[in-house]
């Protein structure tokens, strides 16, 4: 039997599976864990699952140990350090005349790695901004360009329904969101509706997006003609969720029909 965790690096980032390898994790731990750019701090997200070996198709890095108060301290340390050198990319962005605006930046939990993400307008010649952060931090440098969905997660901002944006409050995965999904809830295609904060799609059409599809198999294609024992016409609209058709009979004379028959 396989034990997964689910494990992230910063509040309300990406949740990684990691192999619990044995330890009893529970969520708010705090765990050092391997991963391909080295050792990682990371925090317990979700309790531990347990599954079959065969069940999941991919190796699985493992965590480590708990967090102990050395580690705690390293890693207080890392983002202190972080801290600074993200100001002093900035400021040798600047003089290198470069047209980028940092987010953040991180150090792995053994410092092999320090990460940089920015956002641009353009794709961006940072190769001489890397050099002088490797020559004064003697780790390889990373700078990651990110696109405007990720930029929302990180400033934040209210959603048109008035809440905070999910990808700030709560989504730990931010999933690609296609017109389709509008398309499939019948939307008005209409930008300042459909679009959220960051100009992309809002994130939440992909919510329900499942149940409008199991729907609609049920429904006929407008378009179509029905007939039932009393009626006889075009299907002109449809009601997804409700599971009702509007059938146009004659010329302003239109009738709402329930999937199961009843007409109104």
């Amino acid at each position: 039997m396989l034990k997964i965790v689910g494990i992230v690096f910063n509040c309300k980032g990406r949740i990684y599976n990691f192999d619990a390898n044995e330890l009893e994790l529970k969520c708010d731990d705090q765990v050092i864990v391997e991963t391909e750019k080295g050792l990682q701090y990371g925090f317990v997200t979700r309790d531990i699952r347990v599954i079959e070996n065969d069940a999941y198709d991919m190796p699985l890095k493992k965590v480590l140990r708990l967090a102990n108060k050395k580690d705690r301290d390293i890693y207080k340390k890392n983002c202190d350090d972080a801290k600074k050198a993200l100001e002093k990319a900035k400021e040798i962005a600047n003089n290198l005349s470069i047209d980028m605006h940092f987010l953040d930046a991180s150090f792995t939990f053994d410092r092999k790695q320090l990460l940089f993400n920015f956002i641009a307008d353009e794709r961006v010649d940072f190769r001489e901004l890397a050099k002088k952060l490797a020559s004064i931090y003697k780790t390889r440098i990373e700078l990651r360009q990110i696109g405007v969905r990720d930029k929302a997660k990180e400033i934040g901002g209210l959603g048109p329904c008035g809440r905070l944006l999910c990808c700030k409050s709560f989504l730990s995965d931010i999933n690609g969101v296609t017109i389709n999904m509008a398309k499939n809830q019948m939307l008005a295609l209409n930008p300042n509706k459909i679009n959220g904060s960051c100009g992309r799609l809002l994130c939440c059409l992909s919510y329900e997006d499942d149940v409008y599809l199991e729907y609609r198999k049920k429904l006929p294609e407008i378009g179509s003609y029905y007939s039932n024992k009393s009626i006889r016409g075009k299907i002109i609209n449809e009601d997804i969720l409700r599971q009702k058709i509007y059938v146009e009979v004659s010329e302003n004379n239109v009738v709402e029909v329930s999937l199961d028959g009843n007409d109104k």
